[in-house]
């Protein structure tokens, strides 16, 4: 009810639609509420969000740096386990709704609030995101989605009340803007409007973070990077605290035309959708990481974490960072990357990134065992014979089998 609601923390972007939320949050609900902007690395100037905040009588603004903990606490534990969805999708936007709703759960505990709110849509993933998180990490905190609660539901209705109740509205607002994009340091992410027919290459225009693959540097340029435990440490040598590390990837990469992906996916709710992303500096490091633990893990630990890998990245995708299962994939992944450490060059250019060597004090790779020559450790060739034999043995029975069921 209503008028069980005293106080509402709601995550607040300064932009148009979180301020006609929080114009609505006051009258629907006649409660206080607490702003909350999140500096993930988006790139934009936060601080407009607190004058405009203000505008609306907010007493409690919060403004928070959290690109540390973002690189630190949920990126960098995705790349340990190599995560993409659907074969593709480095998960930018999926990984960074956790961090956001964690922080409005604990900032509602303390201010004593009653519920939290989003600004997400009826029918997108985040909504899920937001609220499967707050349900994990306080079940008695209430979610306020006004995307499914009010009437405002085309643009010119949600223009009519920001103009009734004197909202300010950017000019381009009032026209149909081309596409919507979230950012965050590890990338950005653009769909609808232009972008909402997937039989139509995206135009050139939506890409913000890396030039044009062809218009890129004709010159190839190696970057080395360093990892303990399966984290990058340092970009040329360079040590690096995790958001500086990205962003120094994000840069080298995007000046390369590295990380663009156009992509149809499924929505957790039902749908698909179609987004085009740049993950410059993730892609990077995303090569390398696969490239330090091609020398350093175990066969079967390498591929085992190719097997669980689909399950770990969908729940991700799906809403579910803090649920058990998450947690124990986690834990075993975790154990993986006690001696991935090392050093991996890779050369971008023109669109990609490719690892050109790796070495590791940990390396697990053999010259003695592969090469051409006579190597010194004991390698008999003619073992192979029984390992082939056994093997094929299985194989012998089934043709046989359907030779004589031929007949």
């Amino acid at each position: 009810m209503a008028n069980d609601i005293k106080k509402v923390v709601l995550a607040y972007s300064g932009g148009l639609d979180t301020s006609i939320i929080l114009k609505w949050l006051q009258e629907t609900y006649n409660c206080e509420v607490v702003t909350f902007t999140a500096d993930l690395g988006q790139g934009e100037e936060l601080e407009p969000a607190r004058k405009k905040a203000e505008m609306f009588g907010i007493k409690d603004i919060r403004i928070e740096d959290l690109r540390e903990e973002f690189v630190a606490d949920f990126v960098f534990p995705m790349f340990r386990a190599n995560a993409m969805y659907e074969g593709l999708y480095l998960l930018g936007t999926s990984i960074a709704r956790p961090l956001i709703s964690k922080r409005l759960v604990e900032i509602a505990q303390e201010t004593g609030a009653d519920a939290i709110s989003h600004g997400a849509t009826g029918k997108g993933n985040d909504q899920v995101r937001f609220e499967l998180t707050a349900n994990a990490l306080d079940p008695s905190i209430k979610v306020i989605a006004p995307w499914r609660e009010w009437d405002l539901r085309s643009r010119t209705r949600l223009l009519e009340y920001a103009e009734a109740n004197q909202i300010p509205i950017a000019k381009d607002k009032r026209g149909e803007a081309p596409f919507s994009v979230d950012a965050n340091l590890l990338h950005t992410s653009s769909e609808g409007r232009v972008l909402e027919d997937p039989g139509v290459e995206a135009p050139d225009y939506v890409y913000q973070r890396t030039v044009d693959p062809e218009q890129a540097p004709d010159t190839p340029e190696y970057v080395k990077i360093g990892f303990e435990k399966g984290d990058a440490v340092s970009v040329n040598g360079v040590k690096l605290s995790p958001a500086s590390l990205l962003e120094k990837l994000n840069e080298l990469g995007g000046k390369h035309g590295v990380g663009r992906l156009d992509l149809v996916e499924n929505r957790f709710v039902g749908m698909k959708s179609r987004g085009v992303y740049e993950t410059p500096g993730g892609t990077v490091l995303w090569h390398a990481h696969r490239g330090i633990e091609s020398i350093t893990l175990d066969r079967g630990a390498a591929h085992l974490k190719d097997e669980i890998m689909p399950k770990y990245a969908e729940l991700i995708y799906n809403g579910f960072w803090f649920s058990p299962e998450r947690e124990m994939l986690q834990a075993l992944i975790d154990k993986s990357q006690e001696f991935v450490a090392g050093e991996v060059t890779v050369k971008l250019y023109k669109g990609s990134a490719n690892v050109v060597a790796r070495t590791s004090p940990y390396s697990l790779y053999s010259e003695d065992l592969v090469t051409f020559e006579e190597g010194a450790v004991a390698y008999d060739h003619k073992d192979a014979e029984g390992f082939i034999r056994l093997n094929g043995l299985r194989l012998k029975t089934w043709a046989a089998r359907n030779k004589k069921a031929k007949g």
